[in-house]
């Protein structure tokens, strides 16, 4: 019987240089899409997976991210007095009970696997999730969830993949994987940033993992791989004649948060969905291009 995945990390600890100067007092994690964090998207995700346990790897100059996950008592008591309801389900809805979220440091900029390596001693000797705050998954049935309900069939480790264009396959983790199903692959290899012409495929692996307590001892040997980091893929690769590694090629549509682009498509998207929001927003929308066509 394979042990439920119950523990998630969510590694959090980069400056978010990208995003200067916003990241320069507010941590790239808690900045708004639409009207939540970007955190609050993976919470809600794993928590419709079924994680209880919520393991922070954090950086100095997080504070405010701890702080979004607490009891604001003077902030509900204000709301209940003037009868806002909505909004106070809404805030309580953001809180973490005692016990349940967790924070380690990474102490030094090593890489993703790194990162992970550092949450080791809260994750013990069951299999876990990984989740990248950066990746932002639109999806009926949430990504996470897809993952756990396939890893339930083929135990071992598990990567979220998508087709992406095959100019951009040096900016991902590429599989060399076979078809197992509609949605699943068998992954026969995995490199992280291969040059230009190089890939094995366009699979990339997106910020979405099922992992054995075995990537973790993998990760302890500490050996860096590209950009000189310490690579989570290379960790996972060693797994491929081990455990085993699978691919799901989830149903839903990803938006790289991590890159300005991405966020501002994100938010347009995910504006477009709300009820509250969609007709003003499309409204805009067309009156901008139709603008900018007619000055062209």
């Amino acid at each position: 019987m394979k042990n439920k995945v119950s523990k998630a990390i969510f590694p959090v600890a980069g400056l978010g240089t990208r995003f200067l100067p916003a990241t320069k007092s507010v941590p790239k994690e808690i900045m708004t899409l639409v009207d939540r964090p970007l955190v609050q998207y993976a919470i809600d995700e794993a928590r419709a997976a079924g994680i209880k346990e919520f393991i922070f790897v954090t950086s100095r100059g997080k504070g405010a991210l701890e702080d979004y996950f607490d009891i604001s008592p003077q902030l509900e008591q204000e709301l209940k007095k003037k009868g806002k309801d909505e909004l106070l389900e809404i805030l309580k809805s953001t809180n973490m009970e005692s016990g349940e979220v967790a924070y380690t440091r990474q102490h030094k900029a090593l890489g993703l696997g790194h990162a992970v390596w550092c949450a080791r001693r809260l994750i013990g000797n069951e299999p876990f999730a990984v989740m990248l705050p950066d990746d932002v998954i639109a999806a009926e049935k949430p990504c996470l969830q897809q993952m756990v309900e396939a890893y339930a069939e083929t135990g071992g480790n598990m990567v979220a993949a998508m087709e992406v264009p095959q100019e951009k396959t040096s900016a991902y983790g590429i599989l060399d994987a076979t078809r197992e199903g509609e949605a699943l692959v068998k992954v026969r290899g995995m490199v992280e940033k291969p040059p230009a012409g190089e890939a094995p495929s366009n699979l990339a692996v997106i910020g979405r993992y099922i992992l054995t307590p075995q990537i973790l001892r993998n990760l302890n040997k500490m050996k860096s791989g590209a950009g000189g980091e310490i690579q989570l893929t290379d960790a996972i690769a060693q797994e491929i004649d081990g455990e085993g590694v699978h691919g799901l090629c989830f149903e839903g549509e990803r938006f790289d948060c991590g890159s300005k682009a991405g966020f501002l498509q994100a938010t347009v998207a995910f504006g477009l969905r709300r009820p509250d929001l969609r007709d003003d927003l499309r409204a805009f929308l067309y009156e901008t291009v139709a603008a900018e066509k007619a000055a062209e």
